[in-house]
């Protein structure tokens, strides 16, 4: 027997519940949903069929909305001269840890090491040098979609890799106005997507300066709250300024004939989110997969006995699926030859499919179809005639049902504190977002970070100000921002 096969047998042990042990259970979800395993390099995946298909239809629906706004796709190599890195001095020292460097190639040394692209903004920044002569050229905008790697000492699977996939857009732009102005349309594109087709619900605002990403002037940041109460950074979007394009001599003729710097944006977003959605919307028998990005909306299961049953119920599986697919529905029928209805209930519900559809000989007589929600397991009988409406109608309440239902979760774990003592409590004994006022410098938040672990997830954009003190330091503050414990 293969002794790696006999091990990962051994270790399939079904799902721990989120009570037991939350960490334990989000692997075994992954396991069970055959979303993704281990790759042989520590920190790195290997995102299977079914994870790589919902990561497609997260990107094609990122793609038509970055399209919308006028951006292009291109794409830029995965190595990069080292030396591109030391051009932005606070984009190489917030990199530096993570970076991964390939110092020989074809049986030799390199005269100059290449770094894998960890992000693209030098390699592109380059580019646009030669790309920009005159404020006609712009603005420039850009997305690729790519693979990027980060040297992580803690990794779990999709929230944090060694090597993941993502989309990072790239914009050039005449005036800072205009570059804000994209990065904020570019959060809003997250926004739409994690809400309207992930049914996750955010809440965008600013990052503190020590949160913002290496370079960046401004950080933007859609954050989303776990079933266990932990924030997880979900796409973010910067304003560069004008540092990277100093850097790289990214220049243009502006109207007057004189020499100006464009200001840059970068953003993104990764298959992080498959982790986020998972941990929104999944339960203890498994993964539950909105219905807008699912790759499969409805399962149709074949129920029979004899082959005759076999032969006349697979018919009908078969023109039941057409009449989906001529209503635009993902509708697949299940194959196996597996006649227990049993343990296909089981492998589907594990997977996370919306909409799961019994159909036997007795269902045929009837001329009705078992229509299961995935999402809240009820069940329901539904005339054949009326399969296609059905569907959809109920997998967009499903979408509003579960949106709902994980606003309402943040909603219930999102505590406004006014005092030291009630952070403390409050960080210790209900996880979730903490609202509470801070002074503004990073002295404070690194003292709340180093005695309680949390952090400040964002400055929300819809926080009223008002007059208050800060929880830990007692200096004047105007606003409250949102403090978690994070992943």
């Amino acid at each position: 027997m293969n002794t790696k096969k006999s091990e990962e047998n051994n270790n399939k042990k079904g799902i721990t519940t989120r009570e037991e042990d939350y960490s334990q259970w989000y692997l075994d979800v992954i396991r069970e949903a055959e979303l993704a395993e281990n790759a042989p390099v520590r920190g790195c995946m290997i995102i299977k069929p079914h994870g790589y298909a919902l990561w497609e239809n997260i990107r094609n629906e990122l793609d038509i909305k970055f399209k919308e706004t006028g951006v292009a796709n291109a794409y830029f190599p995965l190595l990069i001269p080292q030396s591109f890195l030391e051009k932005e001095a606070d984009h190489v020292e917030g990199f530096a840890p993570e970076l991964a460097v390939v110092t020989h190639a074809g049986g030799k040394k390199l005269d100059e090491p290449c770094v894998i692209r960890p992000t693209s903004e030098t390699i592109i920044y380059d580019a646009f040098s030669r790309w920009v002569q005159s404020y006609r050229d712009l603005p420039l905008l850009l997305n690729q979609w790519a693979n990027v790697v980060r040297w992580e000492l803690r990794t779990r699977p999709f929230l944090r890799t060694t090597e993941f996939l993502w989309q990072e857009g790239h914009t050039a732009h005449a005036a800072e106005k205009e570059a804000e102005d994209r990065c904020r349309t570019m959060l809003n594109v997250y926004q739409y997507v994690a809400e309207e087709k992930c049914a996750v619900p955010v809440i965008p605002g600013e990052k503190s300066a020590s949160e913002r990403f290496a370079g960046a002037q401004q950080t933007l940041t859609i954050e989303a709250m776990m079933q266990d109460g932990k924030a997880l950074q979900s796409g973010t979007s910067h304003v560069l300024g004008e540092g990277f394009s100093k850097g790289f001599d990214v220049t243009y003729l502006d109207k007057e004939g004189k020499d100006q710097h464009a200001w840059m944006t970068s953003w993104g977003l990764s298959t992080r989110i498959i982790g986020g959605i998972i941990m929104v919307h999944s339960d203890d028998k498994g993964l539950v997969i909105p219905p807008r990005i699912s790759p499969i909306q409805a399962i149709i299961v074949p129920i029979w006995k004899t082959d005759e049953e076999k032969v006349s119920v697979f018919a009908k599986a078969r023109e039941l699926q057409e009449k989906g697919k001529e209503a635009g529905l993902l509708v697949q029928v299940d194959t196996s030859d597996e006649a227990r209805p049993g343990p296909k209930f089981f492998e589907w519900e594990k997977k996370g499919i919306p909409l799961r559809i019994e159909l036997g000989p007795k269902d045929m007589a009837a001329g009705t179809v078992v229509a299961v929600r995935r999402d809240t397991g009820e069940k329901q009988n539904v005339q054949e005639a009326e399969f296609s409406s059905f569907v959809s109608e109920t997998l967009e309440t499903m979408h509003k049902d579960m949106f709902e239902k994980a606003q309402n979760f943040q909603k219930e774990h999102t505590y406004s504190v006014d005092t030291w003592d009630e952070f403390k409590d409050t960080i210790e004994n209900k996880p979730g977002f903490i609202l509470a006022h801070w002074d503004g410098t990073e002295e404070t938040e690194a003292a709340i970070k180093e005695e309680t672990k949390a952090t400040i997830r964002c400055i929300p954009f819809d926080q009223q100000e008002e007059d208050g003190v800060c929880v830990k330091s007692g200096k004047p503050s105007k606003k409250r921002v949102v403090f978690a414990r994070a992943y």
